[in-house]
Order: C-alpha cells, then structure tokens, then sequence
C-alpha cells in the first residue's frame, strides 16, 4: 500500500503544476488539428456550393464521349455516388485505425494519412483538365478513408498526450477545426470566390495543403508518450517526449502512472475489436460509445443543414442571399464549439453531453410545429429559424464534440485502438444512413421527420443520464475502476485492495497480476 500512498501525495502536490498548456501540447494539437480534423470538415461541405457547376460537367463530359446528353436518372445517380462515397470512405477508414496506430504509432498514422489527402487533393484538381468525373468519385472514396482515420487518430493522439486536467479541452479542438473546416469550404464556396464554373477544381484541390503543412511539420513533435511505453516499451523515448510536452524535467509522477496502467492489462494484451465486443470488464464503455456515437449521428445534424436553407427561404430570406446565411450558421457552429473548449474542463462531459443533446431534442420538436403551421401563422417561419440555431448550438457544445472526447478517456491504452475502430465506424455507418435515407424521409414524411430526430435525442439523453459516469480531472486508471463497478467486476477489485493492504513490497508484481485479470 505504501507504493500507491506515495505515489498519491506526490502527484497531489504535483497536482497544481501537473496541467500546464505548454507550447509544444499546443503545437502539436493545432498542427494535428488542422492537418486532419480541418480537412474532415471541408470535405463534408466543399461540394454543397458547387453542385450545380460540377453537375453541369458531369453532364458535359457524357455529352462530349457519346455525343447525347446524360439522363436526368443517371445524373441524380451518380451526384448521389458523389456525395456517399464520402461517408462510405469514412467507415473503411475507421477500419484502418486499429492496425495502423498500433504498427505506425498515432503521429505515424497522421503522416502517412496525409498522402491519401495529397493524391486525392491532386486528383480533384485535375478532374476538369482530365475531362474524367469518375475521377472525383474516386477521390471522394479517398477523401473519405482520410477524414476515417484523421476523426479518430487526431483525438486519440490529443487524448494521450494532454495532462488530465487539460484532455477535455485539448480533446475538443478536433472538432473545433471540423467546425472551421466546414465554414472555410463555405466562404470559398461562395459563387464570388471559388463555388462557380471556372473555380470548383481548385476549390476541391485545396485540401492538400494542410496535409502538405503537417507533412512538413508533424515530424518534428514528440509521439504519444502512452504509446512508447506501454506499446513500445521504450521508457526512455517515452520521457523524453514526456518532459517536451511537459516543459519540465520531473516527468516521474505520469510515468508511473502509465506502468500500472501497463501493468494493470499485461494479461489481456492488445484489444482485437472481437476481443473488445466480448469481454465483460469493457462492455458498458463499449455500448457507451456505439450509443453516443449513434446519438451523434442520427440526431439530424445532417438533416438541419439540409433543411436550413429552405427553413431561411420560407422566412423571406432572398435566394441569392440563402449561401450568406449558411455561411453565418457555420460561424455560430465554430464559436460554440469555441466555446466548448473553454467550459468542458469547468463544466465536465456529462453536463454538455445532457445540455447538447437536450437542446437538440426540444429544437426538433418545436421545428416540427414551426414547419407545419409556417403556411397558416406567419411568424412561425422565424420561429424555425430559431429552432436551427438553438439546434446548432446544442450539437456543437456537446452532441459533436464529447463522444470522441469519451471513447479515449473511458478506455485503457490496450483497448483505445479497437474502441476507435468500433466508434469510428458506428460513427461513419450512420452518417452514410442518414445521407441515403434522408431524401426517403422527407419525401414520406415532410417536417415530420424531425419527430424521429427528436426520439433519438431523447433516447441518448436518457442514456448518458443514468449511465455515463464524469470523466473530468481523473486519470485513466480512475474512469477504468468507475466502469468496473457498473460492469459488475467491482468485486474482484475489492479483493485485489484487501490483499494489497497484506502484501509485502516483494509481492507487488503479484498483486498486479490479480488486478490485470479482474480489470
């Protein structure tokens, strides 16, 4: 006992210390950030804007090969290939994490991702000049494995290698460069700037230039400390990363706290997602993140924005000004989930998760009278306007960010990769539903598909509610025995602590033995 007693107090007084934002742990997380997560968000809506224009050479490359115009059936089609392939690249992506991070390391991944987002970028670029539309097909799938392994690896990283008291918000800054990355294709978007006939090839080339940067400059920062030891082995690689991130020297407090965690799953080695789905000591953290990460997704996110203009429309907004109003939607989503970073160390995960999705649930319900009655009582049309903005609002402080927050803090380091791959790809499996469905929807059921939206928020809500533990200012080690107790292992655990209270110091290695297996 007397081992963890010192271990304890020290990092009790190294407490106040422990989590400064240094600039090297901001560095590498605006420089992750925006060499992945951006380009996540710029590929979700750099082809809104142009799709008039792209169809239009979709229709005239078909033209120019068999001298008829394209039917309209065909042309729906493939705009429809056009814009799936990206989620659909995305689930295979989310394949990719578990192999790669453990083999690559996470900054490893990073860089060798960034060459699916070059070639892809370069593609694009050139479709117009190739005369070939299957090209950006093509690229979209590419596109699409980039951003599935860039959403997962760049939180995973930011995760390990924050202090405890810093995760939340370092682990938010992902989704803040989404947020920016969805406004900045908006603005370039603008028929002004690039959304028009002549600039749309550049506009779906320009997504290889934050990959080059980070490509350049990535390498230069430390791997995730976890990884080098606990992965790797290499102890003194691991300080040394340690001590950068850092800023000081006196590194030893996380680095013991590293070898328990070690320690405490020697025995179960590296998660398989197989081993993950049936082992009983992570079954409510694994059900946690498929149910948040469904919540995330089947909201109706993708449904708001789809509806936003029209909503603005029928409020007498005039068409031609519909793109500046998008573009103003985009800003509030990147202010709020500015936002986020700043109150999720404060607040914790729990009550964002609860207050996002809460407001998401009671926007769609309101948005479903709005849409109905718009026709009949003239304010209502503002009301829906309302309605979206509240409704973007509670996703980007809580329904957008947390889930990736909490698939890193809610795992341990052998279990991390394969709750990625399974998060990860529930994630991208229910964007790509949501874009193949939503049109059936809506056609069947008019504003009432928000209805739907609104059971699922609820749904989640109830869940994280009687569920989801607070994962604030803990450590690894700490969320691990909270779920314990809700997996029903807390027993075991129990046991393990009254040994530890009888064990010699030569008997350590064999209490860690009991812990590993139980845990």
């Amino acid at each position: 006992m007397k081992v963890r007693g010192e271990k304890q107090e020290s990092s009790d007084s190294n407490e106040g210390s422990k989590g400064k934002m240094t600039l090297v742990l901001a560095l590498v997380a605006l420089v992750s950030a925006f060499g992945s997560s951006f380009q996540y968000g710029y590929n979700v809506s750099v082809i809104n804007s142009p799709a008039p224009y792209m169809q239009d050479f979709y229709n005239q490359t078909y033209i120019n090969r068999h001298e008829v115009p394209m039917d309209s059936g065909f042309q729906t089609f493939l705009w429809s290939l056009t814009v799936s392939m990206f989620p659909l690249g995305g689930f295979f992506g989310s394949l990719m994490v578990w192999p790669l991070v453990n083999n690559c390391g996470r900054k490893g991944t990073l860089l060798i991702n960034n060459l699916f987002s070059i070639g892809a970028a370069i593609l694009m670029g050139t479709s117009e000049l190739a005369k070939t539309f299957e090209v950006i097909i093509l690229s979209r799938v590419i596109m699409g494995i980039y951003a599935g392994l860039a959403s997962n690896v760049v939180p995973m990283f930011l995760g390990e290698i924050s202090p405890k008291n810093l995760r939340g918000a370092v682990g938010v800054v992902p989704q803040l460069f989404i947020t920016v990355g969805i406004l900045v294709a908006q603005i370039l978007g603008l028929n002004s700037i690039l959304g028009n006939a002549e600039g749309w090839p550049v506009l779906l080339g320009l997504t290889g230039i934050p990959s080059l940067i980070q490509l350049l400059i990535l390498p230069f920062f430390p791997e995730s400390p976890r990884y080098l030891l606990i992965q790797k082995g290499n102890e003194e690689q691991a300080r040394r990363a340690l001590q950068k991130l850092r800023g000081w020297d006196d590194v030893d407090d996380e680095l013991e706290e590293m070898r328990q965690e070690d320690l405490s799953e020697r025995e179960e080695g590296q998660f398989t997602v197989l081993s993950l789905c049936t082992f009983r000591g992570l079954r409510w953290q694994l059900i946690s993140i498929i149910v948040m990460m469904m919540g995330q997704q089947l909201s109706g996110v993708n449904a708001v924005f789809y509806y936003a203009d029209s909503i603005f429309e029928s409020a007498g907004v005039d068409k031609s000004n519909v793109q500046y109003v998008t573009v103003s939607i985009g800003a509030i989503n990147v202010v709020m989930t500015l936002l986020a970073v700043f109150i999720v160390e404060s607040l914790g995960r729990r009550i964002l998760l609860l207050a996002g999705f809460g407001l998401c649930c009671v926007s769609c319900a309101v948005l479903t009278l709005a849409l109905n009655l718009q026709s009949t009582v003239p304010w209502m049309s503002y009301l829906s306007i309302v309605c979206v903005i509240v409704y973007i609002i509670g996703h980007a402080i809580g329904a957008s960010p947390i889930p990736f927050v909490m698939i890193t803090e809610m795992f341990l380091q052998s279990s991390r990769p394969a709750a990625f791959m399974v998060g990860g790809s529930v994630h991208w499996l229910c964007n790509f539903t949501v874009g193949l469905v939503f049109l059936y929807m809506t056609a069947g059921l008019g504003p009432y598909s928000f209805l739907i939206f609104c059971a699922i928020c609820l749904a989640t809500i109830v869940y994280v509610f009687f569920i989801v533990p607070e994962t604030k200012n803990k450590t690894f080690m700490e969320i691990n025995r909270i779920m314990a107790k809700r997996n029903k292992v807390e027993i075991q655990e129990d046991k393990e602590e009254l040994k530890d209270f009888q064990t010699v110091p030569g008997g350590q290695s064999e209490k860690k033995g009991i812990s590993s297996s139980e845990l």
